[in-house]
């Protein structure tokens, strides 16, 4: 099977699948695994490179009134790949190719592939989806197993130690804010939390500083959606703060945290479990006061996955 995945989170399921050999082209974000950064790329951002997350956020939504896609496929590439299955999504047209996207495409590509399209809103709906592209692609038993075992990471994870939940906030973006949604306010209390502003299984949503001190989480969690940790890092040294920042709860005990948004959060794949797993940790920082204040009350010293038992 010829596949081209037009999405990161497909392509982290497909490897993981032990479908690797046969991922023919993916996008310009897939870089997980390694070797994804080896196949041929067949989708393109139409943003700028180096722009600042304000001038994305007013990119992206010209572009969304002209009923315009953020993405170029490369459609020499795919007629020379012949693939017999594209995995898309239509979830965001922000985040990554949709449908939508591939309407002309489709009536130039010989013979027509056929094209898997992903919607998760949930945690189970991301379980769901890799059940169904174990389906799609011969590997249902791998798909079962994989899900299994991502279920029992899940299970492993140890609550802080205290008598209230702790209250967090989740930022998908920081100018504007905007609140995580779908899966990410899930992950949060599947961790011990509750996620003040989230909605789960509902889109994130532009928010104002206002609400954000009015929530005044234990907590802040800043994963701004398609950055790794040291982009964010590189962001939020950069970044005005607003003054309701700073009367924050969670700024002034340094309790606030800039996640690896690409790799654990953003992405609707296998390594939502270790997101799970790493928030927990963070909690049982916060709740034992381990954190380490460093960027305007940002800590960004974590660099690693706790480790889970997989053996039961």
């Amino acid at each position: 099977m010829r596949i081209c995945s037009l999405l990161p989170s497909g392509t982290e399921i497909l490897f993981a699948l032990g479908l690797g050999d046969s991922v023919k082209g993916v996008t310009f974000e897939c870089d997980y695994p390694a070797e994804a950064r080896t196949k041929p790329v067949v989708v393109r951002s139409k943003l700028a490179s180096g722009l600042s997350p304000k001038e994305i956020d007013r990119t992206v939504k010209e572009f969304s009134a002209r009923a315009e896609s953020l993405y170029r496929l490369d459609i020499e590439k795919l007629q020379e790949i012949k693939p017999d299955l594209l995995i898309t999504q239509d979830l965001c047209h922000v985040c990554a190719a949709a449908p939508g996207d591939l309407g002309a495409v489709l009536g130039l590509l010989s013979p027509t592939p056929s094209v898997l399209s992903l919607s998760p809103r949930t945690v189970a709906d991301v379980w769901s989806d890799i059940i169904t592209v174990g389906e799609a692609t011969g590997r249902a038993v791998a798909a079962s197993e994989l899900v299994s075992l991502l279920e029992r990471r899940i299970t492993q994870v140890k609550h802080p130690r205290s008598s209230q939940p702790l209250r967090v906030l989740c930022l998908e973006w920081m100018e504007p804010p905007f609140v995580g949604g779908h899966w990410v306010p899930e992950m949060v209390g599947l961790a011990g939390g509750i996620d003040v502003l989230g909605r789960a299984g509902e889109p994130g949503y532009e928010t104002d500083w206002q609400t954000i001190a009015a929530s005044d989480p234990d907590v802040i969690l800043v994963m701004p959606c398609g950055y790794h940790q040291t982009e964010v890092g590189a962001e939020l040294r950069k970044f005005q703060f607003p003054a309701e920042w700073h009367s924050l709860r969670a700024v002034r005990n340094g309790s606030v945290f800039a996640m690896d948004a690409s790799s654990y959060f953003s992405r609707p794949g296998p390594r939502i479990a270790d997101g799970v797993l790493i928030i927990s940790e963070l909690f049982e920082q916060v709740s034992r006061k381990q954190t380490k204040k460093s960027v305007s009350g940002v800590s960004l010293s974590l660099d690693r996955i706790p480790k889970a038992d997989q053996s039961r």
